[in-house]
């Protein structure tokens, strides 16, 4: 399987929210130039020959403005054209208009989004305001029919309202993403809001199951990208693949990173886009040699890992950042991925054992079916979609 060639594109640091557990709110940060994004499209045109996925993100992409987007676009599409770009954009939907919403439209640009559940919990992680002013953006986005996916940050404070949360979620018929707060990376409390792996854990089973007692009619896609890395023993998503030398940022200066997540870190700069670096010369940064360095440990230490083939180690920022660059261990959340993974393997097993076609045999006619649907009913379910 052919890893997918991944671009995110920071057009600003800035954001006007202040969530308490985000590493990014500073509104009046540099907003990326057309020149820049320019460089970016003659440093892309030769550099890989498979499709792109270019992905907005940020801070707060739509802080660049309508005028951006009607020029980045073209120049993107049409400059990268034998690269079939597809686009996709990260936004908190605040400074969502019509105009944008058209803008998007016209290249097919799923948005993704984040609320952490109902009003009265999102609120109190990520300020006061937040939620009212995302539905409105999210209302925009429907009316000019634009897809709309909402990633939900589960804390050390709203892990106990899980079951609201799903309800939310289900309720209002939204695609549910999760993400577990980290430790921070600024401030003098940065376990405040940080998730323990132990509790992701317990999380990561509670919507397993809810996701199979609700099977049409809510997607978690954690759980179906779970599943799915067990059923084809590949990872496929960001925390579960090799992204190493897959996956590139370039934030607002045109400097390179290896994930977004690193961007505004001096010390993970890759490359300029001014540069026309090639991938070899991104290897050789001493960012790249740093990323090859994690790739080997986790070779190493998980080598005996029944789940290693698809997990990879999980999140290299996860692993590497908060301990400034010195290679310590593997993604922290590493119980919680072991835990899900060994739970899925197991359920699948048995499920294997307890197919349709083998409870029709002579020898198992009668047998009571299964109540619930199992894993199998959610890999069909994916795989049909």
């Amino acid at each position: 399987m052919k890893s997918v060639f991944h671009v995110m594109l920071i057009p600003t640091l800035g954001c006007p929210a202040n969530c308490s557990y985000c590493w990014s709110s500073e509104e009046d940060s540099p907003v990326m130039s057309i020149e820049t994004l320019k460089e970016v499209v003659a440093w892309l045109k030769n550099f890989r020959d498979d499709p792109v996925t270019i992905t907005f993100h940020g801070g707060e992409p739509l802080l660049a403005g309508a005028d951006f987007y009607r020029e980045a676009l073209p120049l993107l599409s049409d400059g990268l054209a034998h690269l079939s770009p597809a686009f996709a954009m990260q936004t908190n939907l605040w400074r969502l208009t019509p105009e944008l919403a058209d803008i998007f439209a016209e290249y097919h640009i799923p948005l993704g989004s984040s609320i952490d559940g109902p009003k009265e919990v999102n609120d109190v992680q990520r300020g006061e305001g937040y939620f009212e002013k995302t539905m409105r953006g999210y209302e925009i986005a429907r009316a000019h029919g634009l897809s709309v996916r909402f990633i939900c940050t589960f804390t050390s404070y709203s892990v106990d309202f899980r079951e609201e949360i799903f309800r939310f979620f289900l309720k209002n018929g939204l695609t549910m993403k999760l993400h577990p707060a980290l430790p921070s990376l600024r401030g003098s409390d940065p376990e405040k809001w940080a998730l323990a792996p132990e509790k992701y854990g317990d999380l990561l089973l509670y919507l397993l199951d809810q996701s199979l007692a609700h099977l049409r009619e809510i997607d978690i896609m954690n759980i179906n990208d779970l599943c799915r890395c067990v059923f084809t023993r590949q990872g496929n998503v960001c925390t579960f693949a090799d992204c190493m030398g897959n996956t590139f940022a370039v934030g607002p200066d045109g400097s390179i990173y290896p994930c977004y997540r690193f961007v505004g870190m001096p010390e993970y700069v890759m490359g300029s886009v001014y540069d026309r670096p090639s991938p070899e010369d991104l290897r050789r940064s001493a960012a790249g040699r740093l990323m090859q360095r994690y790739k080997e440990f986790v070779d190493r230490e998980c080598g005996d890992c029944a789940h290693i083939t698809y997990c990879r180690g999980g999140c290299p920022y996860n692993a590497i950042a908060p301990f400034h660059g010195d290679i310590r261990g593997v993604d922290p959340h590493c119980p919680a991925y072991r835990r899900i993974f060994d739970e899925i393997s197991a359920r699948l097993n048995t499920e294997m054992y307890e197919s349709p076609g083998m409870e029709q045999s002579p020898l198992r006619r009668g047998r009571r079916k299964r109540a619930q649907p199992g894993i199998m009913s959610l890999v069909h379910k994916i795989v049909s979609e």
